[in-house]
């Protein structure tokens, strides 16, 4: 496996949205409370103190949605002032972003990961769950401003989701010709979410290549990122096209993550839901940060066999949170 230096850190598990493959309509979702969060404190002690001495240097700020979270921007500054911090990045559904834009470059931020699952308004507000209040352009002006204030690389990210929004898929690969921008498509995962389709919930991201290479051509770019995706370009294009393909493809053997979800729980991996550490419990019990670093050391140490060992129940288990409780 990859070196492990990428941590995931969910700052809240609420939204204002209501994603289908995030946030199943119908389910009743236990929030936590604001108590049980982590502090702004312990959070910045954990990534000091825990993280970063253990080999983390890579971070990205998720929820829920983190935008909600309150002083954001100053959680931003903080994690990159850590002179180890080598990346920070944040991922967003974009709907408070235009305002905030300006602040979170200026606090560090510098690059950013956008949800836009569709191009048609009504189809966004059919996928998010708008419940009669159209969200998409305040979206899309969240996406301008990003690429306005010169977050590089700007991301877009795209859950396809067949016989909803899979029509579109040339359409938001076209977003990349002209402007450098990072489309990203990704297989839709069942994670707590398993009975929103009857049959198979995602397309190959083999298909969705194969669709744009016939109406373009598509070459393996240049550049690479550090992350799962497989990564593309229309010839000629100024972005790329990215391909996240957990469900046709394993790449268990090049995650670099854990993920910190906002009440303190470390997750080695996100298809397998053992070797979870409570961080946040044993912190506020006094629990020394050398200690919860040997702890941390160990289940890094026994990463790679939690990856490969219960990847399956990605298709067929049960999960005790969903996406959006776990900071997907």
């Amino acid at each position: 496996m990859n070196q492990v230096d990428y941590l995931r850190i969910s700052l809240i598990d609420r939204c204002n949205f209501r994603c289908q493959y995030c946030m199943p309509e119908g389910s009743e979702l236990d929030y936590i409370l604001k108590q049980q969060l982590l502090t702004d404190e312990e959070l910045l002690t954990l990534v000091q103190e825990v993280f970063i001495p253990v080999g983390f240097t890579r971070f990205r700020l998720t929820g829920g949605e983190p935008l909600l979270r309150p002083r954001v921007a100053d959680l931003v500054r903080a994690i990159a002032s850590f002179p180890e911090t080598q990346d920070l990045a944040m991922t967003t559904n974009g709907f408070l972003l235009a305002p905030l834009a300006q602040n979170l470059y200026d606090a560090g931020l510098r690059r950013i990961n956008i949800s836009l699952d569709s191009l048609d308004p009504d189809i966004f507000d059919q996928i998010i769950g708008s419940r009669g209040r159209s969200r998409w352009q305040q979206v899309w002006d969240g996406i301008q401003a990003a690429y306005r204030v010169g977050f590089d690389p700007l991301k877009l990210n795209v859950v396809v989701i067949p016989g909803v929004n899979d029509h579109e898929i040339l359409d938001l690969a076209a977003l990349t010709i002209d402007k450098q921008w990072h489309v990203r498509f990704i297989e839709f995962m069942p994670i707590g979410n398993g009975d929103l389709f009857s049959d198979r919930g995602w397309i190959s991201s083999g298909e969705l290549r194969q669709q744009i290479r016939d109406r373009w051509g598509l070459t393996e770019a240049q550049v690479r990122g550090a992350g799962p995706a497989d990564v593309f370009q229309i010839p000629g294009a100024k972005g790329t096209l990215g391909f996240i393909s957990q469900m046709s493809e394993c790449f268990c053997d090049r995650c670099n993550r854990m993920r910190l979800s906002a009440d303190g729980w470390l997750r080695p991996c996100l298809l397998n839901e053992t070797g979870q550490m409570d961080l946040k419990t044993a912190l506020r019990s006094g629990v020394s940060t050398q200690k919860l670093q040997e702890q941390v050391k160990n289940l890094l140490a026994i990463k790679p066999e939690i990856n490969f060992k219960g990847r399956d129940s990605g298709t067929t288990g049960n999960y005790s949170r969903t996406m959006s409780q776990i900071g997907g």
